[in-house]
């Protein structure tokens, strides 16, 4: 997996408060694709490989809103406190996130 951090200019993110939290999380979720994957190995049943693959999906997106939450909460706010471009970089950074996980 490839990460890409277009905003390195910031000393932190919203979500540094909760960072032990959310790697607990993907720590747990990392776990979850791994058991996933061993059901298919070992041919379980198609429906309990469906409803484990349906939590992993559920954990993922609560991840995403509680990030999503965080950088509407810090960066967002910052930078309408800031005002212009920022603030409209911002913005439309967070619309489109939203869009991103509504299509998901």
């Amino acid at each position: 997996m490839t990460t890409v951090d277009t905003h390195t200019e910031h000393s932190h993110h919203g979500y540094i408060t909760d960072k032990e939290r959310y790697l607990n999380r993907l720590k747990r979720i990392e776990g979850q694709a791994r058991g996933i994957s061993r059901m298919v190995d070992e041919e379980k049943y198609c429906i309990d490989i469906l409803t484990q693959i349906s939590a992993l999906k559920s954990a993922l997106e609560a991840v995403a809103v509680g990030l999503l939450d965080d950088h509407l909460k810090h960066c967002v706010v910052d930078a309408a406190r800031a005002g212009g471009d920022e603030a409209d970089e911002k913005i439309k950074e967070a619309s489109d996130a939203i869009a991103r996980l509504v299509r998901s």
